[in-house]
Parts: C-alpha cells; sequence; structure tokens
C-alpha cells in the first residue's frame, strides 16, 4: 500500500469497524463456551496460519494452501477437514483482506470479477452438497497437490513476465462474461468445492497468461473472489450439516481449529497485503512457489504406496498437462495483447 494511503486512515474506518466487530465476537464464543481449553491445544494450526495469513494476503492462494498440507498431510486429517477448514478459515481471513484491499481502493478487474462471483455462487453450493463427498480421499490430495504444484512450476518458468506486465489487455465484455463465468463455475465447482481452495489461482491465471494483467490488479481481484467462495462455501456446509447431519457432517475438531486460527487470519491476511506493496511481489511469489513444488513431494511421499508407480506417474503427468495449458493461454494472450493493444489499471 502506498504510503499516501496511511496518510489518509479514515478511508480505513469500515476495515477497522471489521476487526472490532469480528474480535468482540470471537472474544465471546470463546467465553461463552469455556473455549480457551480448546484454544490453546489447538495452538500449532494457529502458529501455521500465521504463514497462510501472509500467503493470503500477498499472493493469488487462499490461506487453505497452508492449511490444508498441514492438516491432511501432518496432522493426518481427511481431505474433508482441510477443504472445511480452508474455506472456514479464509472466511475470516480472505474476507478481512478483501475489506482491507477495498479500503485501500486497490485496482480490481471488476467486469471479470462480478462474473467469477455468479459463477461461483452457482456451481460451489450443488458441488459441495453432492461431489465432494464422492471424491477419494487420495484423490482430493493428489488434486490439490498437482494443481498447486503446476502453480509454481508456472511461476519459476513465467515469473519474470508476469511480474514484468503493466496494465492489461483491453478485453471485450462477451469475454469477461465468459472467462469470469467459466472461472466461477469450474474453480467452484470442480476445484474449490473439493479442496477448499483454487478459484482464485483459477482467476489469477486467467488475469495475468490471458489478459497480461498487472500484479497489481490480478492479487487483490484473485483474494477478493476467493474470500467469496469461501463465505459461500463455509455457508453451504453449514446449512448441509443442519438439513442431513448424517450424510453432511463437521468434523467436530472443525470449531476448535476455527477457534484457534481465525483472530491470527483476521489481522494477517491483510498485513500480507500491506507488506507485500512494500517489499514486492517477487520474492513473495517465488517461495510461494516453492512451497508448491515441495508440497507435491511430500504428498507423493506420503501416499506413495496407494498411489503406485502407475499413479505417481499420472500426478507427474498432471502437473505437466497443466502447464501445457499455461503455455498456451500465455501465447494467446501475447496475441491478444497484440491484437487488442492495452490499457492502464481500472479503477
Amino acid at each position: 500500500m502506498p504510503l499516501q494511503s496511511l496518510r489518509n486512515p479514515g478511508r480505513f474506518r469500515w476495515f477497522l469497524l471489521w476487526l472490532a466487530a469480528f474480535y468482540a465476537t470471537w472474544l465471546s464464543i470463546v467465553v461463552a463456551n469455556h473455549a480457551w481449553g480448546s484454544v490453546a491445544r489447538h495452538w500449532a494450526i494457529a502458529v501455521a496460519m500465521v504463514a497462510g495469513s501472509y500467503v493470503a494476503g500477498s499472493t493469488p492462494m487462499g490461506g487453505g494452501t497452508i492449511g490444508f498440507p498441514i492438516l491432511v498431510l501432518f496432522f493426518d486429517h481427511p481431505a474433508a477437514m482441510g477443504r472445511d477448514f480452508g474455506f472456514a478459515i479464509q472466511s475470516i481471513g480472505m474476507t478481512s483482506a478483501s475489506i482491507f484491499i477495498l479500503c485501500a481502493r486497490r485496482p480490481l478487474e471488476k467486469p471479470i470479477l462480478k462474473w467469477a462471483m455468479l459463477g461461483s455462487l452457482i456451481g460451489t453450493p450443488p458441488a459441495v452438497a453432492f461431489l465432494a463427498p464422492r471424491v477419494d480421499d487420495v484423490v482430493v490430495k493428489v488434486l490439490f497437490a498437482v494443481v498447486w504444484a503446476s502453480f509454481g512450476m508456472m511461476h519459476f518458468v513465467k515469473l519474470r513476465e508476469i511480474c514484468a506486465a503493466s496494465g492489461m489487455t483491453r478485453m471485450s465484455r462477451s469475454f469477461d462474461r465468459t472467462a469470469g463465468l467459466l472461472v466461477g463455475l469450474v474453480g467452484g465447482a470442480l476445484i474449490a468445492s473439493v479442496t477448499g481452495v483454487g478459484i482464485d489461482m483459477l482467476l489469477y491465471v486467467v488475469l495475468v497468461l490471458l489478459a497480461r494483467a498487472d500484479l497489481k490488479i490480478a492479487i487483490p481481484t484473485s483474494v477478493i473472489i476467493m474470500a467469496w467462495t469461501s463465505l459461500v462455501g463455509i455457508a453451504s456446509l453449514l446449512v448441509l450439516s443442519r438439513v442431513a447431519p448424517t450424510t453432511w457432517q463437521l468434523d467436530p475438531q472443525l470449531f476448535g481449529h476455527w477457534l484457534a486460527a481465525a483472530p491470527i487470519v483476521a489481522i494477517g491476511a491483510p498485513v500480507g497485503a500491506f507488506v507485500v506493496a512494500r517489499v514486492g511481489r517477487k520474492p513473495t511469489l517465488l517461495v510461494v512457489s516453492t512451497l508448491c513444488g515441495l508440497q507435491f513431494l511430500w504428498m507423493a511421499w506420503h501416499e506413495r504406496e496407494r498411489l503406485g508407480p502407475a499413479g505417481l506417474a499420472l500426478s507427474v503427468a498432471g502437473i505437466l498437462v497443466f502447464n501445457a495449458a499455461f503455455h498456451v493461454m500465455y501465447r494467446q494472450g501475447i496475441r491478444l495483447e497484440r491484437r487488442l493493444g492495452h490499457t492502464g489499471s481500472p479503477p
């Protein structure tokens, strides 16, 4: 955030009101449920989400990107817990970062964003209800690992060009509508509903590779779509757990994890959005991309017996297929830029 933003603190009053309301509500929940012991017992996930919240606010990846592998691979929780925790914790952290971004008046790609939000609203709830419960646990782990390893590899290959972009390609209304709806539907129904994260990465890829968007536009826009999808996802889970608790049951430990981590991410994600504007996005993206590759290796070792040589080979092939698709999008983005021209940052 530029220094001039700090000279106008009044624009952040809604962000400060949000923080006050959240912490008052959180404290009331802890006191009413005598939950200090639960908060203390779940200290490890709170510590992990210090890094997760920074990632959520400073990169196109939700805090669940850290929370999912910690819970699923390190603590050996089922993949559904990683998904549910991602939705629950991002509904606080990324909402907090989104309010900060809006108060700071960061540039956003609003036309694509609004269509992506609609697509997510349409695609996420039914997928959470009917698709996610039918996906095998190991498939969820592999999907998460492959998608994020692909994302990390893309940055190692294209980071210089991505960081050098300024403004974005002038796109048509039909492109905005089609791309936004596809991102929302595919990202919400096929990725986020299963892993709790991912729609932000998909929107980011469309913006930086096809629309050649500046990171100052692409990352804040991706933060907001993940915040929205997390709210839709956790609301869907809460409704389903009330309507049919035997079919859609939330893990009892989820509440404890959320209580411990929520006060961290409420301020950590906005801090990430602030700090990255001062230190630059390139170092952060390099570190996060490295972690994306390491979590794939961790998953491959952890699940080696269930995957076997064929499963591991298919996982590696998945990374290559994703990156081939990214390269096609990148080349198409260059052609669109030459034909349509570039414009400055949107308001």
